[in-house]
């Protein structure tokens, strides 16, 4: 019998519903992550764990890791899937009406196994555009991935052309913070620069892999530092990364003005490092 994807389980009962009264649905009051699945393992896990530990902690959810890990292993064993996309989705459970938290709600774990994307090729370049929508600041919430997701919803509804692959959001003060679904790169020559975080967007667990491993590792030296439209437009290099598209390295960006990159050294150096490390990543969640 063959199975159909998505595959998903709420609180480790394959095939559940997911309650009206969850708080996720609501208020978006819990968090997600998105990984991606490389021959039947979670290579990433170590880092999608550390910042979801992170988010519940920051939104005083009690995230039970044993309940946890024994859902998704689960999940995978019934999914049985070499190569997809797991979406873990914790919310701070089902409770009545009102803001107020009522101290008998508990967590629920909405878990997802989805079919791989389209592959692309491994240095195949995008286009970028720029987005009106702006990210509002709010240092509480910046940095983790929590379920509010609607100026990103906002930002992706200004364009249909199927020629763009992502859009880049700026904050309020106009710094450049990320792209609607990945973390943004830009290469000047021996340094690899990547936007401050600390207001709003989401550090992505590819963003902190490259910053913690892959940079030194390529020769580069990473900076995190407030970024304007103007230091886009002078560097040698872009690329944007995430969990499940890897690295992907701009070369063109729309706008006043169009402006053009190359496909450089640097960034393909990135790239066949990044992928590496996913197959032989010890620690990963099979």
């Amino acid at each position: 019998m063959s199975i159909i994807y998505p595959i998903t389980s709420i609180n480790g009962v394959i095939g559940a519903q997911l309650s009206p009264q969850d708080r996720g649905l609501a208020y978006g009051d819990g968090l997600f992550e998105t990984c991606r699945i490389v021959e039947g393992r979670v290579p990433l896990w170590p880092f999608h764990y550390e910042r979801l530990v992170r988010g519940c902690k920051r939104l005083r959810i009690p995230l039970e890791q044993n309940k946890l890990l024994s859902y998704l292993r689960g999940l995978l064993e019934v999914a049985d899937i070499a190569e997809g996309v797991l979406k873990i989705i914790v919310t701070r459970g089902a409770g009545g009406r009102g803001y107020r938290i009522s101290s008998d709600t508990e967590p629920t774990y909405c878990l997802s196994v989805f079919p791989p994307a389209a592959p692309a090729e491994p240095a195949s370049a995008i286009t970028v555009t720029v987005c009106q929508q702006r990210l509002g600041s709010n240092p509480a919430l910046a940095g983790i991935k929590h379920l509010n997701r609607l100026e990103q919803v906002l930002a992706r509804a200004e364009w249909q052309d199927e020629q763009i692959a992502e859009g880049l959001l700026l904050d309020i003060e106009e710094n450049v913070i990320e792209a609607t679904a990945a973390n943004l790169f830009i290469v000047r020559g021996h340094q690899l620069l990547t936007p401050d975080l600390s207001f709003a967007g989401v550090a992505g667990v590819a963003r902190q892999l490259i910053i913690e491993q892959l940079a030194e590792q390529t020769g580069l030296v990473a900076q995190v530092v407030p970024i304007a439209l103007e230091d886009i437009y002078s560097a040698d290099e872009i690329f944007l990364c995430n969990s499940v598209m890897g690295i992907r390295p701009v070369t063109k960006l729309l706008g006043e003005p169009v402006r053009t990159f190359k496909l450089g050294p640097r960034t393909l150096a990135l790239q066949t490092a990044f992928d590496a490390y996913l197959l032989s990543a010890q620690g990963g969640l099979a």
